[in-house]
């Protein structure tokens, strides 16, 4: 019996849609709790190429939604761990493991060549890099999030708005899984539904997930769509850069209060607050934003722009 017999035997795929799968190439961002499902799925599918990238390891706290893993692999890279894991589960998959984290200088190359990058960071530096990126190159990208009991996923970019298009504003503070919690099938779905909406692309299936969002309220009972086809982009939103991208050029200011010192020589350390009052440089200058998670720099970019029009970016300094 033919391992994809059937999905085979569905009008939707038949054999020249196994043929696509075969020959695809999926980027996955994230081998957490939203890329363990997708990466089950994807593999079981038959998809032919599979490039993972995620800098973490696996911990003990990770398991009640991560499946995938076992104990043995606790302290293990993610990729490395679920590279062996997936082997085993259908070796005519290729799956390539980078123990290395998304970032706007990586973000171009493994863009490029894939066919549908998917979204499992649960970070809004390495989506906003991802979307960015993506509409650039006009590659679809599926992304999603969940926290607590809900959780939401999109098909965005190439013949879709971006994320910024359907997400202007971001929030002032994000929750965690480790501050808000989380529980494992709820994320699940999401990750289920990731894998679903990838395949929908790769088969070129109608309606195309592309321009489509869904949610999911697991506390009510709830899930609801919408199209989103004719968000409007954004004007010249502030992009995210790599920690390698600074220039000599650049007037860094790390808004990280929770800190001593300054990420690098030469930066300055203010709070949000203070930047509002901090003299500004000529406009040729390029201002770099960088906090924790990019949200404190997102803000601070919108509060800057109010009285100054030179170039700004931002910054994402999670491992600093």
């Amino acid at each position: 019996m033919n391992r994809y017999a059937r999905q085979i035997a569905l009008p939707q795929v038949g054999a020249a849609g196994q043929t696509r799968l075969r020959d695809a190439h999926v980027l996955v961002v994230g081998a957490g709790a939203l890329g363990v499902p997708v990466l089950q799925y994807l593999v079981g599918a038959g998809v032919g190429k599979i490039t993972l990238i995620d800098g973490d390891t696996v911990d003990e706290s990770n398991l009640h939604r991560q499946p995938l893993y076992r104990m043995q692999d606790i302290g293990q890279p993610k990729v490395k761990a679920a590279a062996a894991s997936l082997a085993a589960l259908n070796p005519d998959v290729t799956l390539r493991p980078l123990v290395d984290w998304l970032t706007p200088a990586n973000a171009p190359d493994l863009i490029a060549a894939a066919d549908v990058v998917l979204d499992c960071a649960d970070s809004f530096a390495a989506s906003l890099t991802l979307s960015d990126t993506a509409l650039v190159a006009r590659k679809p990208l599926i992304s999603a999030s969940a926290l607590g009991m809900s959780g939401y996923l999109g098909g965005f970019c190439a013949t879709a708005p971006s994320l910024r298009a359907v997400f202007p504003d971001l929030p002032r503070r994000a929750a965690t899984c480790a501050t808000a919690g989380v529980l494992g099938p709820v994320v699940a779905m999401i990750g289920t539904m990731q894998a679903q909406m990838a395949l929908a692309v790769l088969l070129d299936l109608a309606p195309s997930p592309l321009g489509q969002m869904m949610t999911l309220n697991a506390a009510q009972w709830r899930m609801s769509g919408f199209r989103f086809d004719g968000a409007t982009e954004p004007d010249s939103p502030a992009p995210f850069i790599a920690n390698s991208q600074i220039t000599p050029d650049d007037l860094v200011i790390d808004l990280r209060t929770e800190v001593p010192f300054p990420f690098r020589s030469g930066a300055l350390h203010l709070s949000p607050d203070d930047l509002t009052k901090y003299p500004l440089p000529p406009a040729a200058t390029r201002i770099v934003l960088a906090c924790r998670t990019g949200l404190r720099a997102h803000h601070a970019c919108t509060a800057l722009r109010n009285r100054w029009a030179g170039p700004v970016a931002l910054l994402a300094l999670p491992d600093l």
